[in-house]
């Protein structure tokens, strides 16, 4: 059986931790800064934990995670 390819968009956003969790950045931080508090561009500069609902989806998007 052929190998399975992994989707490169899916890839380049997400990363897996060593206990098998998916991890993503933060999104609204790319424009339209000035009218954010710097407490909320702080807040969203850390990387948050995939959704448990999204997971399955995301195995299959990402086969050798």
């Amino acid at each position: 059986m052929p190998k399975m390819k992994t989707k490169s968009a899916a890839a380049k956003r997400f990363k897996v931790t060593g206990t098998g969790k998916l991890m993503k950045m933060k999104a609204y931080k790319s424009h339209i800064l000035t009218k954010k508090t710097t407490k909320r561009k702080r807040n969203l500069r850390k990387a948050t934990e995939i959704d448990k609902s999204n997971l399955a989806p995301m195995k299959k998007i990402l086969p050798y995670s």
